[in-house]
């Protein structure tokens, strides 16, 4: 019976189409990422506190102009976002303690929108303006993307970990100006 079936031309036509499927969406997928974790140790900047006096006069410092903590949308996620301003003018945004899953795409994104919890706020960050900054160097720990002299930190209010393939947000930060 199995000989007659592998002699027939359609059944190579299924075998061929099934096999091109299964691929493809191996590819598009990528369900070994569910079962990969990378842990990053960036090196963060450290700000000095408000209560310290030099006793000559001050040199220039990193400042926290904004932070927030990630809520959870697509993906469990965790940890701090914040937005420090180096000395010498420039920005970075850091994210500190980072906790979410592994996926395929994933970048990190400021954006104009606010966060919102729960599925309404999935889907939001491409609405409005918004800057890649890069892809997500993982899915764990302390990690640090520099910002593009033209990328200006107070035309966003949010940060996302943005799942570029389907458009979807695993988690965001609502960037809160410190004072």
């Amino acid at each position: 019976m199995i000989s007659r079936l592998l002699a027939k031309p359609l059944t190579w036509v299924i075998v061929a189409v099934l096999g091109v499927g299964g691929a493809g969406a191996l590819y598009w997928f990528e369900p070994w990422r569910l079962f990969t974790d990378t842990t990053v140790s960036d090196t963060l900047t450290v700000v000095p506190s408000a209560t310290t006096t030099p006793s000559a006069a001050p040199a220039a410092q990193p400042v926290v102009i904004a932070e927030g903590s990630f809520v959870t949308h697509e993906h469990d996620t965790s940890g701090t976002a914040r937005m420090v301003r180096n000395p010498d003018g420039s920005h970075q945004l850091e994210l500190v303690g980072l906790d979410t899953s592994d996926g395929p795409d994933l970048r990190v994104w400021l954006s104009d929108q606010q966060v919102r919890t729960g599925v309404a706020g999935w889907r939001v960050f491409d609405d409005g303006k918004y800057a890649e900054l890069g892809e997500l160097k993982g899915n764990h720990g302390d990690q640090v993307y520099r910002l593009a002299a033209d990328v200006e930190p107070g035309a966003f209010r949010s940060v996302s970990i943005w799942c570029k393939r389907f458009a979807v947000s695993f988690g965001a930060a609502e960037l809160t100006a410190v004072t």
